[in-house]
């Protein structure tokens, strides 16, 4: 089955590029007796400001298809005025949003792959710009994906995979070694800004059991890193799950094998009042809902959701199916679970032989979950409670070890590094 577009048909500089003037439709009209042919472009009826508002409300795909109807509708849809509108509708609470797009990795050399547009339920053949394998970390916010190489850690660049604007950021502090890091990104609307966040982890040596632990802030404003915490856990360590819900960063921790009944728990720090004292992070440790056989964590409207696998009773390593929570502010000021959906049966089971471990990412009130043995990919709608498989990814699996794996981020114009 092949892709039923190539998006890099429709690069965004293709915009800037020329394009044939408008075609004429003619219209007939009797005049005693008479037939005279009026040619005009349908287009012409509607003054700029009004077919700018029009266009700005075309999936993010029509709009670059829009861009090569003719010399006019280029013009419009590469001004700052159409992105200002279209940047307006998508920030307003009253329009249907930009969906959230998901890329899907096809091999593990190198980073090629398709993305998935909900809403023409479509794939693209899709160029990621600086990543170089498809094991980079990867990191969304608003427009923005963030990628850091697996090997030094010391390659990160944000880009807009739409536009394929990037930079690259100053090498980050902290241990160039680290066991295990997480990535996560934050971008401000109001402000135009973002910040990148490294949490790194490394053993102790010869103590499997405490891990130092490091917090590097990056700031676009200040084009600065800061290491705003350093601490040492005891019986934990950090991974590669953590995200960024209204300044307070939440990442994942992993037990090295004390008393602990649950296998990951939540660290949550705020960004706005941190400490770098040792033994502060412990005090912001939130147990995670259940026995959980991985967790995935991810900003849906500035909520922080864990898609996690639910382990057996009896065997909490074995998943038997994959639950949905939300944080929310509980009695007190402290922090409960709420828990959200869980998935049913039968889409549990379409996914095949699913292993304790899963991608699964979203945005906006849209998630994704996919098996890392197969192409299949799964939507949520939190709003609405609706499961959906995709349309079928035009990949096939070719050999039993294949794995797949993906990432989701909001396809925008207006958004640059």
């Amino acid at each position: 089955m092949e892709a039923e577009t190539s998006w890099t048909t429709y690069p965004y500089n293709y915009i800037t590029t020329y394009v044939p003037e408008s075609e004429s439709y003619s219209e007939q009209s009797d005049d005693d007796d008479e037939t005279k042919v009026q040619n005009f472009a349908m287009d012409s009826l509607l003054p700029n400001d009004l077919l700018e508002r029009i266009l700005s409300f075309l999936p993010i795909a029509s709009i670059f298809r829009a861009g090569t109807v003719c010399k006019r509708w280029n013009e419009i849809v590469s001004s700052r005025r159409f992105l200002w509108n279209f940047s307006n509708n998508n920030n307003n609470n009253n329009y249907v949003s930009q969906s959230p797009w998901y890329f899907m990795f096809i091999t593990t050399d190198d980073p090629s792959g398709y993305a998935y547009d909900p809403v023409l339920k479509k794939w693209y053949s899709f160029d990621l710009p600086c990543i170089e394998t498809s094991n980079w970390f990867v990191a969304s916010s608003c427009g923005l994906v963030c990628f850091m190489d697996n090997d030094c850690r010391n390659k990160i660049y944000v880009s807009n995979p739409i536009t394929k604007q990037w930079r690259r950021l100053i090498e980050p502090p902290g241990h160039k070694s680290a066991d295990y890091t997480a990535l996560s990104t934050s971008m401000n609307r109001a402000k135009q800004s973002y910040s990148v966040s490294i949490v790194k982890s490394k053993q102790v040596p010869g103590d499997f059991f405490q891990w130092d632990l490091s917090i590097h802030l990056y700031s676009s404003e200040t084009m600065t890193w800061t290491t705003s915490v350093t601490d040492v856990l005891t019986g934990w360590r950090g991974g590669d799950e953590s995200v960024i819900c209204n300044n307070v960063l939440y990442f994942l921790i992993y037990s090295t094998g004390g008393n602990s009944d649950h296998r990951h728990s939540l660290i949550a720090l705020d960004l706005s009042s941190t400490s770098s004292s040792s033994g502060t992070l412990m005090r912001s440790f939130i147990p995670m809902p259940c026995s959980l056989t991985c967790g995935r964590l991810m900003n849906l409207r500035e909520r922080l959701v864990v898609v996690g696998g639910i382990g057996k009773q009896d065997r909490p390593e074995i998943i038997k199916g994959i639950g949905i929570w939300c944080l929310k502010e509980g009695g007190g000021g402290g922090r409960e679970w709420q828990e959200m959906a869980r998935m049913p049966q039968r889409f549990f089971q379409g996914f095949g032989e699913l292993d304790d471990v899963f991608a699964s990412s979203g945005s906006d009130d849209l998630l994704y979950i996919q098996s890392y043995g197969s192409p299949a990919l799964l939507t949520f709608d939190m709003k609405l409670k609706c499961w959906k498989w995709s349309q079928k990814c035009p990949v096939s699996k070719k050999f039993p070890l294949q794995l797949f794996t993906g990432f989701c981020f909001e396809p925008r114009l207006e958004i640059t590094p």
